[in-house]
């Protein structure tokens, strides 16, 4: 494991592009892995925001609080609008909101404005809202963590459902704005015995998915299907499960595929597992990398901004006055 650790004064979101950390939050300072620190934008925003997400050209953001209702649609650093979700259990688990460019070179805000089990896209130029529709029916589910796939065609919400589990939803992308009901409800999910905690795209067919150590089962017979404290694979072009083995560590909310058999896992602090063991081969016991294990986050407090670069396969977490960047 490769690591590197850059001094800071203050810093409060931070994403990756390209090589280079952001925090648009103060005035737009870019933290490279080689030390040096530039400042790209003209102005710091005076609201605790602790989050943000950067579109792939790097001309958007969106500054956001996790357990909040209120973020700020930027482009170039300046203010495009606000942004809101519903007031309701905000407070509880986090804000669900992602940028993506499709192959017409439009960027859309995904996000939920009115409902929480409503998701929208949303021109981030114009504003228009290109999914609207009154046959909109949404299944009651908490929309969370969204995951961009890497050939930007499909999406993936981690979030929850009374009373509550954990599960996940995926959604096509193209699909989806050419007919806006598909939004309203997963068309396939993972057989599964457990809840899931967390979910990584490995590629664009492969979603690695890790169920939780500390919930009841579903169902406590003997099964060949995914149960608590196991990962697996689900191929989402044939709607199968594979690969489920017995992980030898806590599965928290941050399980994150580097390649067709390892993945990061940042539950207490960094390991790097081998997914088709479920064995832990390198750790690093001392950056503390929060206990977080859903995206339900109320009562979890001084957790760690984390950032990870899906091109490069770092890991970047801040602590006070450093951030670790991580690389297998």
């Amino acid at each position: 494991m490769q690591r590197k650790t850059l001094k800071i004064n203050y810093l409060q979101t931070i994403s990756w592009f390209n090589d280079s950390l952001i925090d648009w939050t103060n005035a737009g300072k870019q933290y490279f892995t080689n030390g040096q620190v530039k400042e790209i934008g003209k102005y710091s925003y005076a609201f605790k925001f602790d989050s943000s997400v950067i579109s792939d050209c790097g001309q958007y953001a969106v500054l956001y609080k996790k357990l909040g209702t209120k973020g700020l649609l930027l482009k170039n650093g300046e203010v495009l609008r606000e942004i809101n979700r519903s007031y309701y259990h905000a407070e509880v688990y986090e804000y669900p909101v992602a940028l993506v460019t499709t192959k017409n070179k439009k960027t859309y805000l995904i996000h939920c404005p009115s409902e929480y089990c409503r998701i929208e896209f949303e021109e981030v130029e114009t504003g228009e809202i290109v999914t609207k529709s009154m046959d909109r029916n949404p299944s009651d589910f908490f929309h969370s963590r969204f995951e961009i796939s890497p050939d930007r065609t499909t999406f993936i919400s981690k979030g929850w459902a009374w009373h509550p589990y954990d599960f996940v939803e995926i959604f096509d992308i193209e699909e989806c704005i050419q007919n806006p009901l598909l939004l309203d409800k997963s068309k396939i999910s993972p057989d599964v015995d457990a809840e899931i905690r967390t979910a990584s795209y490995i590629n664009n067919s492969l979603i690695l998915i890790g169920s939780p150590n500390d919930t009841e089962p579903f169902d406590h017979e003997p099964s060949d299907k995914l149960k608590n404290g196991q990962i697996v694979i689900w191929n989402i072009k044939t709607n199968t499960v594979t690969d489920i083995v017995s992980a030898s560590f806590t599965v928290g909310a941050h399980l994150i595929a580097i390649d067709e058999k390892y993945a990061w896992d940042l539950y207490e602090y960094p390991k790097i597992v081998n997914y088709r063991t479920g064995q832990v081969e390198e750790k690093l016991e001392d950056i503390f990398t929060g206990r977080q294990v859903s995206s339900i986050i109320h009562g979890l407090d001084n957790l760690p901004k984390i950032a990870f670069n899906s091109q490069t396969k770092q890991v970047a977490i801040s602590n006070k006055d450093r951030i670790e960047i991580l690389a297998k």
